[in-house]
């Protein structure tokens, strides 16, 4: 082997550059990182930070002639987060006094249309509905698309069998009580209990386990359906001026963070 192929370096050769590239990259990444803590920090000071989604613009609102069949406001659509807005939050008041009978008789003819509310329901929520022999209210048979599980439900008419499908009042009226019905009039409470908007046909075991929830304490199963279940009770809410608890509304706005987009509801009663 050549001796000038075995050439060894030195102590007083030339050492070979350092490439900068490794030290620089740190830095960057290094100063990267300071620059997002300090502009994080600056949009939590200031409020904008955990960025909150555009609610738009707030409902139009007007008040229609009073009446059994009319809700107490009209408010016009718009996102549920605009509407959820303009609700009060406020703790619940006592529960004291309430019972079934302070909404009145049990599913009125309040819409004057000739059958009760109950039956009004089962027609628009079964699909198809069967009507039983001879009558043009009463349902008889029906399959439920159920909002709350995802299950398909036979309904059949019957002593053993009618519970399988049960009448939500989705603002539950042990909390509407609790969150400003106190404050209503019986006829508006009449109004409350009987109003389409504020009823959903469901699985009837899912109902018992909702109970008197609020939005805090219980969500449909069905997670897909959350976010109209949500958007329905804001707008009950806001027909018969009812206000939210902190904890109601944090877990409102929760799930409406994933569909900002969806909107509120009329009342159901045509005026």
């Amino acid at each position: 082997m050549s001796r000038q192929a075995v050439q060894t370096q030195g102590p007083n050769s030339p050492r070979k550059p350092r490439s900068p590239g490794r030290g620089l990259l740190t830095a960057v990444a290094a100063l990267g990182v300071l620059l997002l803590v300090m502009v994080a920090g600056w949009l939590h000071s200031s409020g904008r930070w955990p960025f909150e989604p555009d609610a738009g613009p707030t409902p139009a609102v007007s008040t229609p002639v009073p009446g059994v069949g009319k809700p107490v406001l009209s408010v016009g659509v718009a996102s549920a987060l605009a509407v959820l807005e303009t609700l009060p939050v406020k703790g619940r008041a006592p529960r004291n006094n309430y019972e079934r009978g302070i909404f009145g008789e049990a599913w009125l003819d309040a819409d004057t249309n000739g059958c009760d509310t109950r039956n009004d329901i089962l027609r628009r929520d079964l699909g198809p509905a069967t009507l039983g022999d001879g009558s043009l209210c009463v349902v008889a048979a029906g399959t439920l698309a159920d909002p709350y599980t995802g299950r398909r439900i036979e309904f059949r008419r019957g002593s053993d069998t009618s519970a399988a499908v049960q009448i939500d009042h989705v603002v539950a009226l042990g909390n509407a009580w609790q969150t400003g019905a106190q404050q209503l009039t019986p006829v508006q409470r009449q109004s409350l209990a009987n109003d389409p908007l504020n009823l959903l046909a469901v699985d009837g075991p899912a109902n018992q386990e909702k109970s008197d929830a609020d939005a805090a304490t219980w969500l449909p199963p069905n997670k897909p359906f959350r976010c109209q279940y949500v958007a329905r009770q804001i707008s009950v809410k806001a027909a018969y001026r009812l206000w939210v608890t902190t904890q109601e509304k944090a877990a409102m706005q929760r799930v409406l963070g994933k569909c900002p987009g969806t909107t509120s509801l009329p009342s159901g009663y045509r005026h």
